[in-house]
């Protein structure tokens, strides 16, 4: 989709917004327990986003300890059907489809005119990105209304985990139209997973607002903000985790970027622009 002038209106301010500030407030206001001031930024927060509160856990959404705790809900046993056929990866997310198309020569297609280093996307990293240099990605964009939970696409064991520094530019789709190399620039966790077919990287990345981004096996990875690369292999520790099963959480919306190897096909129907949910097919291995 081309820049509309609104998107740029749009987009600007945040090359001048101080967003490690604002994330580390809304990181402090997230997790007040105090029941007025937790009720009231709930109250401000639902008036703004419709938000499906039918498919949690817990339906009501003042219950819930802290706003962060509301951000990172559970969902109802059965919400989600996970895909399981054989050779196919599933939506790791709820959320929008930004992107979804083949890698060319190392480049990642960000939105019409705008790519960025693949290598860039990975943190520099020539072992990580050298796998996917012409395979396929999926960029998948989390609402603020959206289920923040990660899920697996694929059974997979963790091999490296990468966090990058960065900007937190929002990962709005405004901002995805205007902001060059957006989610290369963003703070952002990649980690690689060795699967039955190959390596398979899940890229979360951080955005203005998103107060830390959690693993199931490292807790929470951000904040604070780093200023250096920090690169950690898994050798001789088994973190091992099956198709569907929770990887992480955004605690408030934001991006997954996918990063497929060449034995994978993407799905017809994952085009730019779709709704998606967790565990709908997503692409299929050859075989």
């Amino acid at each position: 989709m081309k820049a509309t002038f609104t998107d740029y209106l749009k987009s600007t301010p945040f090359y001048f917004l101080p967003h490690h500030l604002i994330s580390a407030l809304v990181y402090k206001i997230a997790r007040i327990k105090w029941a007025p001031v937790k009720n009231f930024s709930l109250k401000i927060y639902l008036s703004l986003h419709q938000v499906n509160m039918s498919e949690a856990v817990e339906e009501n959404p003042y219950a819930y300890k802290t706003l962060n705790a509301f951000f990172t809900r559970a969902l109802k046993p059965g919400a989600r059907l996970i895909d399981n056929t054989e050779n196919t990866l599933v939506c790791p997310v709820d959320g929008k489809v930004s992107q979804a198309q083949a890698i060319e020569n190392g480049r990642v297609f960000q939105a019409k005119g705008q790519d960025y280093s693949l290598l860039e996307l990975v943190g520099g990293i020539d072992e990580l990105a050298e796998p996917f240099t012409n395979s396929s990605f999926a960029t998948i964009y989390l609402s603020p209304r959206d289920y923040h939970r990660i899920h697996m696409p694929v059974d997979g064991r963790l091999t490296d985990m990468v966090y990058v520094p960065g900007r937190l530019f929002s990962v709005a789709p405004h901002t995805v139209n205007t902001v060059p190399r957006l989610f290369a620039r963003n703070e952002r966790l990649v980690c690689q997973f060795k699967t039955d077919h190959g390596p398979m990287i899940m890229i979360l990345v951080g955005a203005v607002n998103v107060s830390a981004i959690d693993t199931v096996w490292a807790g929470s990875v951000t904040p604070p903000s780093k200023n250096k690369i920090i690169h950690t292999t898994y050798v001789n520790v088994d973190i091992s985790l099956k198709k569907g099963m929770e990887m992480g959480r955004f605690n408030l919306g934001s991006t997954v970027v996918l990063l497929m190897n060449d034995k994978v096909a993407l799905d017809e129907t994952i085009r730019h622009d779709e709704t998606v949910k967790l565990g709908q097919k997503l692409a299929s291995y050859h075989v």
